[in-house]
């Protein structure tokens, strides 16, 4: 017999009608089941899945698109990087979007697109996408682009994720803007060992999550009384980190440097060993990101893991709330965990009693 094969053994398409009665429910149950609506208790949620898993069910998006008027889909413009983070945070958002029974349709904008943001968002819109989520974008009003009152209006919900909306929506939701608070959590555990100030090595200023993880350095040494150290730059590359890292061990007041994410800090490190600063004896380091390799670097690198799961996750189940209920009340945000993963890459100061010459060459 066919799977999902009807009564009197048709070969049918099983309908809700069908997962209605095997579960011993009615067809409303099973719509509210399917729609993840309140009021339906576990044990009937449960009956309703599996009953529709044993027929083979799948929902007709098409017939509830045309009765609904939406086409459940929602567009994702990202940027074209092959960097961690955001590359991270896209699948995040392609896991919980293909949960939630939603097509998912990505367009990616690429540094110096003259088209930028604005065409990928009517690329979408053509597309007739129900929601849209604009993860990560860069500044690019310093490209000559729109000015931010010029910017483009869509006609339906939008989820910014990192990043001040440069759109203007009916319905405008933002998530994982937690990066200040990240950064501060990263500079308080080096203050926290002992160290006088902290160095910070930044990331592309174009980046919103460079600009927040500078501010949140910053804000920590200001509300600490402490010297705020010149800034060194960086493109968030470990070649950029290696360069930085040369200039930063010439200075041997320098004792703790927080990078803005885990490539550079792993080429700061490597250019403070060669130049015979040890790490974390003479340097202690922070990254930002936990990429999978920073557990297995020498030293293994303390660092700051951004939860793009829980953003995406949150961020997502707000955007289709507002999506299916347009006249409801938003849900309200949450705040994401923020984890410092401590290894061996910090540790108190070196003595002041002990020469910055002898510091950097005993081995």
């Amino acid at each position: 017999m066919t799977r999902g094969a009807g009564r009197g053994g048709s070969s049918a398409a099983p309908r809700s009608v069908d997962v209605a009665r095997v579960a011993g429910v009615s067809q409303k149950t099973v719509s509210r089941v399917f729609n993840d609506e309140p009021y339906v208790s576990a044990e009937v949620r449960r009956r309703v899945l599996d009953a529709a898993e044993q027929l083979g069910y799948r929902r007709n998006n098409a017939a509830r698109a045309l009765a609904s008027g939406r086409t459940r889909s929602i567009g994702v413009v990202t940027l074209g990087t092959a960097l961690y983070g955001p590359a991270s945070l896209l699948m995040g958002v392609e896991r919980v979007v293909r949960d939630t029974g939603y097509a998912l349709r990505v367009v990616n904008t690429m540094e110096g697109d003259p088209a930028g943001v604005a065409g990928a968002v009517g690329s979408l819109l053509d597309q007739g996408v129900d929601g849209i989520v604009i993860s990560e974008p860069i500044d690019e009003i310093d490209e000559g682009r729109a000015e931010p009152d010029a910017s483009p209006r869509v006609d339906v919900p939008v989820l910014v994720i990192g990043a001040p909306s440069p759109v203007t929506a009916p319905a405008v939701l933002t998530a994982g803007d937690c990066a200040e608070v990240m950064a501060r959590t990263a500079t308080e555990h080096l203050l926290a060992l002992g160290h006088r100030t902290v160095h910070h090595l930044a990331g592309p200023q174009r980046w919103y999550a460079a600009r927040d993880r500078l501010e949140g350095w910053r804000a920590t040494l200001d509300d600490h009384g402490r010297d705020v150290p010149p800034v060194v730059h960086g493109d968030w590359s470990a070649p950029s980190g290696y360069a930085a890292g040369r200039r930063l061990a010439e200075d041997p007041d320098v004792t703790a440097v927080f990078a803005a994410n885990d490539d550079m800090a792993i080429g700061l490190i490597r250019a403070l060993t060669e130049a015979g600063r040890r790490v974390p004896e003479d340097v202690s380091v922070v990254g930002f990101d936990d990429i999978p390799v920073s557990a297995y670097v020498n030293p293994p690198l303390t660092t700051v893991r951004q939860p793009f799961d829980a953003v995406a996750q949150e961020g997502l189940k707000r955007l289709v709330h507002v999506i299916e209920n347009p006249e409801a009340d938003h849900l309200p945000p949450s705040d994401p965990p923020i984890d410092l993963i401590v290894r061996a890459s910090t540790a108190p100061p070196p003595s002041r009693t002990t020469p910055a010459r002898e510091r950097r060459t005993t081995a």
